[in-house]
């Protein structure tokens, strides 16, 4: 079945990708990752009947790294915290004055647990992925979205999400290579068990990442 392509700019003040490999004072990627990408695509459009894949990510912006302290109130602190009701700090590596260009495919889910509405309209429906391909784009333009795009952690909210803008440029000075990268938690898709697997070997090429294809492509 064809793979349709779909994009999106998008921008922001702070973004944090992080790296599984920084523990408890995370650091971040360059640019984000094959699961972060995914994300972004997802809070525009998500349905169980749609695999978004990311192929490639352009990096419009300089890199710039910056220290970030928050007050960490979640499920992660010891017990005694919990209980007494205290937050600790939390100590990142981020980026600021983000600026990214994303590319996907989109098809027809093949794993997900259709309901009848969605079974019906994927069988009268000539090219499902094309027709996703054009409900994504409506919604982009519209600026709709299933739920709030955000730029790592959900504080990091963008300042623009759309359509290519004429005006965006990629930085080709940046060439960065990564010994390992995350790529997908979810290799097997959103209803498959958690099991990372990783980008070995992960380069940025003039501005540049490719995240090369799956198995399921």
């Amino acid at each position: 079945m064809k793979n349709y392509e779909i994009t999106l700019e998008i921008a922001g003040a702070s973004a944090i990708w992080t790296r599984p490999d920084t523990g408890d004072s995370p650091g971040t990627y360059p640019a984000p990752t094959r699961s972060a990408a995914k994300g972004i695509f997802e809070s525009i459009l998500w349905n169980p009947a749609v695999e978004i894949t990311p192929t490639r990510v352009d990096i419009c912006s300089p890199l710039i790294f910056h220290h970030y302290t928050t007050n960490y109130g979640g499920p992660l602190r010891k017990s005694g915290q919990i209980s007494g009701g205290n937050n600790y700090q939390l100590f990142a590596t981020v980026l600021i004055n983000v600026h990214y260009r994303l590319h996907a495919t989109v098809r027809p889910a093949e794993r997900a647990p259709h309901s009848e509405k969605i079974a019906r309209w994927l069988e009268r429906t000539r090219s499902p992925a094309h027709a996703f391909k054009e409900i994504f784009e409506r919604r982009l333009k519209r600026g709709q979205c299933h739920n709030v795009p955000s730029l790592g952690w959900r504080e990091f909210v963008p300042s623009y999400v759309g359509m290519f803008r004429p005006e965006t440029r990629i930085h080709e000075d940046i060439n960065l290579s990564m010994a390992s990268m995350l790529d997908r938690a979810f290799p097997n898709g959103p209803f498959s068990a958690y099991s990372p697997t990783f980008l070995q070997n992960a380069e940025i090429k003039n501005g540049v990442l490719v995240y090369g294809r799956t198995h399921a492509e």
